[in-house]
């Protein structure tokens, strides 16, 4: 929400409109002509951008329209007077498709820019699907409408919007409105003087699309921030959208990357001064004594809700159009928040129904082996896979089983709680025509300690089914024996601490711990040795020099060793 003035201010409802497309479209083009008020991020302000004619950084404007009608029935105790769309330039260059993941997780309505002559191209299949992924609503816009021959127009326009209805129809965004324009009459190089054509019409149709946007005030600041300047006598300046939470002048924010704090001088939307603002809107707030060249994009947040992460565990779900396996031990672009950093990745799931015994202890009803509402716990076990596991379900419409990934960071990531989380292979080449988008998911859990190898990821227990034997060694008391052969010398031991044996003579147990330098290990009987396993080991370690001999020996197997 935006306020501005005293106790008589008017109350303007701000909407966030994610203006997303293929390079060259006329997404910029389309914002300018929209636009009434523009922001100091907006426009192309990157200077190789202007020079090249394409968006290199999220660019915002906006214009106010009077409140619609549904909107006005629908607003509840907070009454609203007018409605602010916010648009949201998202760059279409094919390096910077991170930026527009980060674009995505601020808007309310995408609108899908397409080139009429061109139809769907890579990147506008790929903003599709992060369309999906952080949008409820979409309008297609086919644009520059005017390099089709007059004559043949209406015949092209309808043939492209039952193209695009086609596309659609197995998506979130199915049968959404497609309407024509051209944003830029006779292209960038043209005069001003020709009139947009479609803009009024469009206009209504982002009117009526509208919608009451849920917006939270209470909980952590996080603010997406875009762009900083300074200006002389005031301090610097940070634009950017509240994406949850509030702030208010005289509040302490901290810049996480930095691990600076500053207080908040002043706040102002669209350059008329407020005192506060909340989740979905876009401000610039006034720190002193900052400077502007040490954050030109990033977040700022209460002071200590972020964490800095060294690896994370994240739900995962393989995007459809991606082609090929997703690859244990493979290395992923993965955006969280608004950082973009390389990852290697480990795919684990759940057990099969009916996997063996030594698997059998995890806290899974039988009925729901896959499960989409399984919550993940260290407490429970998990089974390591060599990939994405695709298909597999118990239902017949063929869903992916539910899975979990482990991302371990090349450099540490910065980002709120259960943030949206999207793999890619951005090395891929834009023109092969191949969705490089691969995975997305949700942050569950995050690790901040370096050492997190040694000391986070042993309670996190995931195993692989392989079969393995040792030999027990000796017998320490009726409830411990000494194994060996099962582990190299230079295994860390305590990565298998709980995991479950069975002696050849039927009891079984767990290991306990390490035993020695070289690779020998306790095991733990719960239940007891039998007398006749005593006797067995007590008789074959005098015949033989501590155990181990083929004649009687005691094996030790293991079904399932951890990852």
């Amino acid at each position: 929400m935006s306020e501005s003035g005293g106790d008589s201010r008017v109350k303007t409802l701000n909407f966030n409109v994610g203006v997303l497309g293929h390079v060259d479209s006329g997404k910029t083009s389309l914002a300018r002509a929209l636009s009434s008020t523009a922001s100091t991020a907006a426009f192309d302000k990157n200077p190789q951008s202007r020079e090249r004619g394409i968006t290199l950084d999220l660019g915002f404007s906006s214009f106010t329209v009077d409140l619609p009608d549904q909107l006005r029935a629908s607003g509840g105790q907070q009454q609203y007077d007018s409605l602010q769309f916010t648009l949201v330039d998202c760059p279409g260059h094919a390096s910077l498709i991170r930026t527009i993941i980060g674009g995505a997780q601020i808007i309310d309505l995408m609108m899908l820019v397409v080139d009429v002559v061109k139809g769907i191209q890579t990147q506008t299949a790929e903003c599709l699907l992060i369309g999906e992924l952080t949008c409820p609503r979409m309008v297609v816009v086919l644009n520059k409408v005017d390099l089709l021959p007059p004559n043949k127009r209406q015949s092209a326009i309808e043939k492209m919007t039952k193209r695009l209805h086609k596309t659609l129809e197995t998506t979130r965004f199915k049968e959404c409105p497609v309407i024509a324009v051209a944003a830029k009459p006779g292209g960038p190089e043209a005069p001003d003087t020709e009139e947009p054509q479609g803009l009024p019409q469009l206009i209504e149709l982002l009117k009526k699309q509208t919608y009451l946007p849920k917006r939270d005030p209470s909980g952590d600041l996080l603010m997406a921030v875009d762009h900083c300047f300074s200006i002389r006598g005031q301090g610097t300046v940070m634009t950017g959208t509240i994406l949850q939470g509030s702030l208010a002048i005289n509040d302490t924010v901290e810049i996480p990357a930095l691990k600076v704090t500053k207080k908040i001088k002043s706040v102002q939307m669209f350059r008329k001064p407020v005192s506060g603002a909340m989740q979905g809107d876009r401000v610039g707030v006034c720190v002193t004594q900052f400077d502007p060249k040490l954050l030109e994009r990033g977040v700022v947040c209460t002071q200590g809700s972020l964490h800095t992460l060294y690896a994370a565990v994240i739900s995962v779900r393989k995007i459809g159009y991606f082609k090929g396996s997703l690859a244990t031990r493979a290395k992923f672009h993965i955006t969280m928040g608004h950082e973009t950093v390389m990852a290697k990745v480990t795919f684990f799931g759940l057990p099969p129904v009916g996997a063996s015994e030594s698997s059998a202890d995890i806290k899974t009803p039988p009925s729901l082996p896959y499960s989409l509402e399984t919550p993940f716990t260290c407490d429970k076990q998990y089974l390591y896979q060599d990939e994405y596991v695709t298909g597999q379900g118990e239902s017949s419409s063929g869903t992916d089983p539910e899975q979990w990934a482990l991302l371990e960071f090349e450099r540490p990531v910065t980002c709120p709680s259960l943030c949206l989380v999207i793999g890619s292979k951005l090395d891929r080449d834009i023109n092969a025509n191949a969705c490089r988008l691969a995975f997305q998911g949700r942050l569950l859990q995050g690790f901040e300690d370096k050492s997190y190898a040694e000391t986070a990821l042993p309670q996190l227990h995931i195993y692989k089914t392989k079969h393995k034997e040792g030999q027990v060694e000796r017998v320490s008391d009726d409830y411990t024996v000494i194994g060996r052969n099962l582990f190299k010398k230079e295994t860390n031991l305590q990565l298998f601490v709980g995991l479950k044996v069975t002696l050849s003579t039927g009891e079984s147990g767990v290991i306990e711990g390490g035993f020695g330098q070289s690779g020998k290990y306790k095991i733990r009987i719960q239940e007891g040795l039998h007398p006749e396993t005593k006797q067995l080991l007590s008789s074959t370690s005098k015949k033989k020099g501590k155990g181990g001999g083929k004649d009687g020996a005691v094996l030790i197997s293991v079904a399932n060793t951890w990852a």
